[in-house]
């Protein structure tokens, strides 16, 4: 692991853009470092490399295969100590304004607006002592099930995040995909107990992506919803696979899921022309998505497997490459049944998979 890190150290004091990323449940960390500081953008999806999105679509960008370095190396499952900062509260006004947000929400949908809007805010904490590598290291061993990365471009940015939630998987015309929605705190009990507004946003979610599917597939499949954990924190879960056409493009197929309704809203258009217009500040690649483009590098097949960028933070640097505060992001799935006070704690539990390694 050691040599993977240090490789990013020394890209990131040249200033040229790396990524390193370990998928779910892999004991492997792999690197590509662009040997170029050339932004390059992605046209058609026909490209190879590692695509990083904004939720917008209007920012896809690529550090191409071919024109960097690919290691891949072994990780040592070892457990990682984390000494937890006590991090106050956002204050009382941070609070308020996301609690109308949501009630603004609920009042759209029982206006028949849209039948689910997910609501998000950003957060910021001062970082004191902040190391990249270290963080990511530490977010590689806190959470091995979800897809871990740190991105770094220095006309991007850096970016850092562990995601529970696949937006596709493309092997030639074989596809994966999945629901995710749902939240609740992990309480140590063995038993994991959804109320209705958790199942109710579940199957919106599954339904609109099966019947997204459906116009460029032959076939679709889908499990029946089960619980799954990220960290401290439960979703459910629909695991959903088919064969797509043989006239159907990559792009169509992630034009069609990306953004999900688990992190936009239903119908599409209307939620997120809701969020663009309410929440107040930009997202940038927070709930884009992220991964290989027509690259596995750990199998050398021609496959696609992306991400959407959840449980995710942003890095801002001074003029002298000081890492000096992190922008942290979290969304709720709101629906008729929503609570304001209930998506605040929702959003304060979300926080803790990033703070946890702060």
């Amino acid at each position: 692991m050691d040599v993977i890190l240090d490789k990013a150290k020394n890209q990131f004091a040249q200033n040229l853009p790396f990524v390193l990323y370990c998928k779910p449940n892999s004991d492997m960390v792999i690197g590509l470092f662009q040997q170029n500081d050339e932004l390059y953008k992605v046209n058609d999806f026909t490209e190879k490399g590692f695509v990083f999105a904004s939720f917008d679509g209007n920012q896809t960008y690529l550090i191409p295969e071919n024109q960097s370095e690919i290691v891949g190396v072994i990780w040592d499952k070892k457990k990682v100590d984390v000494l937890e900062r006590e991090f106050k509260e956002p204050n009382g006004v941070t609070r308020n304004n996301f609690e109308r947000l949501v009630a603004k929400g609920i009042q759209a949908i029982e206006n028949d607006e849209f039948k689910k809007v997910v609501l998000s805010r950003k957060e910021t904490v001062e970082l004191v002592d902040f190391d990249l590598v270290t963080v990511f290291e530490k977010l590689v061993r806190l959470y091995p099930a979800t897809f871990v990365y740190c991105f770094y471009h220095p006309k991007v940015g850096i970016w850092l995040g562990a995601s529970p939630e696949q937006l596709l998987k493309a092997n030639v015309n074989v596809f994966e995909t999945m629901a995710l929605a749902g939240t609740q705190k992990d309480s140590g009990s063995g038993e994991i107990v959804w109320g209705k507004k958790e199942k109710e946003e579940q199957q919106y979610v599954t339904d609109y992506i099966v019947s997204a599917l459906q116009g460029v597939a032959l076939e679709v499949s889908i499990t029946k919803p089960y619980s799954v954990k990220a960290g401290s924190i439960w979703h459910i879960k629909t695991d959903i696979w088919g064969v797509l056409n043989s006239d159907s493009t990559l792009q169509q197929v992630i034009h069609l899921l990306h953004p999900t309704p688990a992190v936009c809203g239903l119908p599409k258009e209307k939620s997120k022309a809701f969020i663009l217009e309410n929440e107040n500040y930009d997202r940038s690649f927070y709930t884009g998505f992220l991964g290989e483009l027509n690259s596995s590098f750990a199998t050398d097949s021609v496959s696609s497997d992306l991400f959407v960028n959840l449980r995710c933070m942003q890095i801002e640097v001074n003029s002298e490459l000081a890492m000096i505060k992190a922008y942290l992001y979290m969304g709720c799935g709101i629906t008729k049944d929503s609570i304001p006070e209930k998506e605040w704690s929702e959003s304060i539990n979300k926080s803790m998979t990033m703070k946890k390694v702060l």
